[in-house]
């Protein structure tokens, strides 16, 4: 039995980055496409920029003009994006306006001249911008046959050419069901853009890409200086993870801590310190990035709340000099909150910073100044992204200390307001307990996935040179209420004070 060979279909990069990706590896060469969406949604960037990434002097790229936006006032905008190329206008980018014939005469009138301009220039990209207005056209003179002819032949002729093409249209969703432009594409791009109070998010979706597999779904995006960004939702999810999990032992630089948690947090595992206001949850979260900095592990941390230079000063205020990391790029501070983020952004973010850095620590400060950063569609699905971003990390093998605010009812123990401690390998509990007239702080190591640890209570401070954990609680119960009492009269007398045995960290 013969076997039969597959037909090999190229993959052409689009240059955007993130698109790529959610494309299943890049842009089917020589296919038929339609980028369509509401007015402003980045149509017109996203095409230039593919046009601009993929047009060679052997392969050009024309740009066809209908009743649009003049090509001349296009470039005097798209020139201003890192992308644009002013010598690829000379060589391989080409603007031809097909405004007049549109206007009078008939859909083969237009396509002769398609055609005739494509067999003189032999082009690897092909864009129409607006093709809503052909359609117009098509609908005003004939009907929806005719207007399907007509895609179906310019389709075949731009194959035949072996040209990658981009008709661009403003269309409302209503309108893909039962459209002939849609029916004969072998690609379909959808851009939205939303106001989401005073959030603008913009989303693109690939509904439709003929021989090959994309992920599904709404991906983020962003029209930055540079151009249009892609945000997939499967970003950091694909291919093996760097390390296994639980090969070593990371330290948070308090020796007293680290002992409770059986010599530190295992490598790859996600740590959340939870506590109230005050409790030294950031400090904390300082300690082991300084820890790791001593030991010549790179480290990176997410800032909402506060800005860089601020959050290095008060660690410097600890004896802890991050400055010096800084400036040799072992450590980067980032600060994350323009108010209209996504959770796939803000990975991207990340992981960008984890590459550069080789880092293997993380803290996220705080989860809630985080979910306050994203734009209000996204804290709906706060948990969700967030366990798709947690699992990003630690796949690349980054162990990640997030903090997370909790309020105080001094009845139980709560672990997170979000409800996402299932999310975490290890949980640090940091709370306040009212002993003798005095609000003292209170340390317990709740959960550590796969490993003993210390189920002591231990009482800590904070002092000017940073966390410091005592001795163990003895002789109250309802210590996790935060309103313990004491178990014998012994201990009532002398109002159940211990002293916090004071062992100085290592900064």
């Amino acid at each position: 039995m013969n076997e039969q060979k597959t037909v090999v279909i190229e993959k052409l990069a689009t240059g955007v980055p993130g698109l790529d990706e959610v494309l299943g590896g890049g842009l089917p060469e020589y296919s038929f496409n339609v980028i369509a969406g509401a007015p402003g949604c980045g149509k017109t960037t996203l095409a230039h920029q593919i046009m601009f990434a993929a047009a060679t002097a052997d392969r050009p790229a024309l740009y066809f003009t209908v009743l649009g936006e003049p090509a001349i006032k296009m470039l005097r905008y798209q020139q201003q994006f890192a992308f644009f190329d002013q010598p690829k206008l000379e060589s391989s980018v080409r603007f031809v306006n097909l405004s007049e014939i549109v206007l009078e005469k008939d859909l083969d009138a237009v396509l002769a001249e398609i055609v005739k301009r494509v067999e003189a220039t032999s082009p690897g990209i092909v864009v129409v911008d607006s093709f809503r207005t052909v359609v117009r056209k098509a609908q005003g003179e004939s009907g929806e046959m005719e207007l399907q002819g007509f895609v179906q032949r310019l389709a075949l002729h731009l194959t035949t050419w072996q040209a990658t093409t981009f008709l661009i249209g403003e269309y409302a969703e209503a309108e893909v069901r039962n459209n002939p432009v849609f029916t004969v594409a072998d690609g379909l791009f959808w851009l939205y853009q939303s106001v989401e109070r005073n959030s603008v998010v913009r989303k693109m979706q690939v509904m439709k890409l003929r021989g090959q597999e994309s992920v599904p779904g709404l991906h983020t995006f962003r029209i930055t200086s540079a151009g249009v960004q892609v945000f997939p939702r499967t970003f950091g999810l694909t291919g093996p993870a760097d390390e296994e999990k639980g090969t070593r032992r990371l330290g948070f630089g308090v020796p007293d801590l680290d002992a409770m948690m059986g010599g530190g947090v295992p490598s790859g595992h996600s740590v959340l310190l939870a506590g109230p206001s005050g409790a030294g949850k950031s400090i904390l979260g300082t300690h082991f990035i300084a820890e790791g900095l001593r030991n010549g592990e790179p480290g990176i941390v997410a800032v909402f709340e506060e800005l860089p230079d601020e959050y290095a000063s008060r660690a410097a205020k600890l004896g802890m000099n991050l400055d010096r990391s800084r400036e040799d790029g072992s450590l980067e501070i980032l600060y994350l909150r323009p108010l209209d983020l996504s959770v796939d952004e803000t990975l991207n973010e990340i992981v960008s910073a984890v590459k550069r850095t080789g880092a293997r620590r993380l803290v996220i400060d705080s989860l809630v100044g985080f979910e306050l950063a994203l734009a209000p569609g996204f804290r709906t699905d706060f948990r969700e992204s967030l366990y798709r971003m947690i699992g990003a990390l630690t796949r690349l093998g980054v162990t990640i200390v997030s903090t997370v605010e909790i309020e105080e009812n001094f009845t139980s123990l709560g672990l997170s307001n979000f409800a996402i401690s299932f999310l975490s390998d290890d949980i640090l509990r940091l709370r306040y307990v009212s002993i003798a007239g005095q609000l003292r702080r209170m340390l317990i190591v709740v959960k550590m996935r796969g490993g003993r640890h210390s189920v002591d209570m231990r009482e800590y401070e904070v002092t000017d040179t940073g966390i410091v954990v005592g001795e163990r609680l003895q002789g109250y119960r309802a210590l996790t209420t935060g309103i313990p009492g004491p178990w014998s009269d012994r201990d009532a007398s002398d109002g159940g004070r211990r002293e916090v045995a004071r062992s100085k960290p290592r900064t």
